[in-house]
Formats: C-alpha cells, structure tokens, sequence
C-alpha cells in the first residue's frame, strides 16, 4: 500500500562545501540531545522540498524522527536506519547526516509504500505512474528527474520492489539503498513525516532545475572460477548446495579459505557476481547460518550460476570514477549509497582513510547500505547514486 509524503564524540558540522553546493548537509553525532534542531540550524532558513535524513542505529530513531516532524512541519522528511554514514570527512560512524534540498532548485514527490513483503504491484505501479507525471507537468521548466528510494533491509523484497517500480518510472532513473543495521543485521527502519514503517520503503519523485546524473559502480573484476547453486531457498536467499556439496564448505573450498574461519572479511574480498545480460552483478554472501548454508543479501535461485570476483584496488577505482564524473565540471554535491562490504574491505585493507579523502573531496554525501539499487535491479557491493552539475556536463 502507499502513503503520501508531501561513531564519533566530533561537534556538531556542517559539511564545508555546503555554501557553494547545490544540496545543503549537515552532521551531528548521536549523543546531540537535540540532534532535528540542531540539523534544522545548521542547513540555513531557506525552504526545502525534501529532507533526507541518515540515521546511525546508535541513535533513537523514533525520538529523531518525531523531533524532525516538528522541526519540519512543512516539508517532506524521509529517514533510514544505516550500516555506516558518508559524512563530511568520508566514512563515518555514530552520525545523523542530513541533505536538504532547496525548493529553488528542486521540487518533489514522497511516498511510503507498505506491505513489500507481500506487494499488490498494480496500484503501486499505477499511483506512481501517475505522480511521475503530474510532478513532471506541474514542473514544465525543471528538466531533469530522477528517483531515489530508501527500503527496509531485512524485507529481502529489494529484488522485487525495484522491478516493480522501474517500469513505472518510465525514462527517470532510480537509484537508492538498503537501510542498515552495523554490522549486527537486527532491525532496519524507514520514515516517511513521523510514520516509522518496517518491510517498506520510501520512494521519492524529483525534477530539478540542476543536471543530475544517476550513477553505478564497482571495483570487481571476474575470474574463471565459477560455482554452481544446486539448492536454494530463494525466498530466505539462503544457499543450502554448490556444485552439489554442502554451501559453505564449497565455497570455501574454492576461494582457497578454511571453512571454519568464514567471515564478512572473506565475503568482502571474495565476492561473487552473476552475469546479467552483458553485465556482472555482484550476489554478496551475508554470513554463514548455523546450518553451514549461506545467506545472501540479494536474490539468489537454483541453478544460478555463480563466478568469484576478484577486487580492483578500490581507491584507485573509486578515485578514477570521481574523475570521470568530474570531466566536464566538478559536481556540486554527489549523493552515494554505498554498500557495507566495500566499507568492510576498506577497513580489511587499510584503505578507509584514503577513501575517505576521496569521498570528501568530492563531496559526497550518504550512508553505507545492506544493498544498492539502480534501475531495475538490486545490486550489492557497488555505490549508487547521483551528482549533481551548476553547469551540464556531456553525457556519457
């Protein structure tokens, strides 16, 4: 069903880039005792469309988001729990980062879509359809949209959801993320003004006056290894068999690793992507169950066929996209949805600081996700996300 919408002891920041950007952020830590007032002063007096709100799960999600509808009685307030958050200074943790976006500049539509577990997918494909274009028509003058959706990250409905709200999108591109929970996977949450909401989501409709460019990326490259899923239960995303052996014990097997000693560490730097059309797209492995099967953070089925990634120095690659958004312009502001493996390879490889210099140099704003989505798909592993242009750089 839908609804309408209309780690750190660091001070209270607002991001520096903020006055020459096109979004205004800000920052406080999870100890603020009054963490919506303090955003609210800190993003300035102007007007806003929408208010994005990333919560670290150290926070009172409730009391945050109660405080942020009172705080912003006037404009939308689309909240989600994290597995991290993307601040002024790149990784970060134990933050409440918000982004607002100026009403000059932006105009939007909220909505909360429930029940996504069990999603009647005709009213939701055709109310979605029908807000893309009236937005679209009451905004003649705002040329370019895009979409950004928030989903609970336990629902294991991503997969689902975002097929099902692609084709209503039409031309506009959809990127978002997973709510997350750390590292500890027990509870995540969306908010859409004050309605806290599990197995939901929160979709928001833009147009903007600014050039905005929907992004993906990933620093993994393929390998000859392959496995395949002969048993599964799709609907838990569990594996229980690999090439007809025991899930864990096999996949170990074949990325060299003691299958007692399997971790997020090792899912981390050996992942696995499965070949969609022309394109690989990773299939992370979330942990080990108490079965010795595996559970995945995205869709997996039998007879899936399964290749071992090997990553690309992230740093490198990350620095190496920043720049080829960058050909024809800095972006103002980047918006990114950053999955929480690439988070936990970092620290694995000591290249969290690196990256995160790189995050902020460029001003990129977001939190760390259970999964990414872009268009149609579900993905994990990758950064999603948007960048926004004063000027319009050539398209790709």
């Amino acid at each position: 069903m839908l609804a309408d919408g209309g780690g750190t002891d660091k001070v209270t920041a607002v991001d520096e880039h903020a006055r020459s950007g096109i979004l205004c952020t800000a920052q406080v830590p999870w100890t603020n005792t009054s963490p919506a007032t303090q955003i609210k002063k800190d993003l300035g007096t102007m007007p806003f469309s929408v208010v994005a709100l990333f919560i670290t799960p150290r926070a009172d999600f409730a009391g945050v988001v109660a405080e942020a509808e009172r705080c912003f009685p006037d404009t939308d307030v689309l909240a989600c729990t994290t597995a991290g958050e993307i601040g002024s200074t790149g990784y970060d943790e134990g933050l409440i980062v918000a982004i607002g976006f100026p009403k000059a500049g932006f105009c939007t539509k909220s909505l909360l879509i429930e029940g996504i577990q069990d999603l009647n997918a005709q009213p939701v494909i055709d109310r979605i359809a029908l807000e893309r274009i009236a937005l679209q028509d009451r905004n003649a003058d705002m040329e370019n949209g895009f979409a950004f959706l928030v989903v609970d990250g336990l629902s294991l409905s991503e997969d689902t959801l975002a097929a099902t709200i692609a084709p209503a999108l039409r031309e506009m591109p959809i990127f978002g993320g997973s709510a997350g929970d750390g590292i500890d996977f027990a509870e995540t949450l969306v908010a859409l003004n004050g309605k806290i909401a599990r197995n939901a989501a929160v979709l928001t409709l833009m147009r903007s006056r600014h050039k905005a460019r929907v992004f993906s990326l990933d620093h993994l490259v393929p390998t000859e290894r392959q496995m395949v899923v002969t048993e599964a239960d799709p609907d838990r995303r569990i594996v229980k068999s690999i090439n007809a052996e025991p899930a864990a014990r096999e996949y170990a097997r074949i990325v060299g690793k003691d299958p007692e000693q399997l971790d997020r560490f090792t899912f981390a730097s050996h992942p696995v992507v499965v070949r969609i059309g022309g394109t690989h797209h990773v299939r992370a492995i979330q942990q080990v169950n108490d079965a010795g099967e595996l559970v995945f953070f995205s869709a997996i089925d039998e007879g899936m066929v399964l290749t071992v990634a090997k990553p690309d120095n992230m740093a490198e690659h990350l620095r190496r996209k920043m720049e080829e958004l960058s050909e024809d312009g800095p972006p103002a502001n980047i918006i990114g949805c950053d999955c929480i493996l690439r988070r936990i390879e970092a620290e694995q490889t000591q290249m969290s600081r690196e990256l995160s210099e790189i995050l902020s140099s460029h001003r990129v704003t977001g939190f760390s996700t259970y999964g990414e989505q872009i268009g149609p798909l579900h993905v994990n592993h990758t950064m999603s996300g948007v960048a926004f242009y004063h000027t319009e750089p050539t398209s790709e």
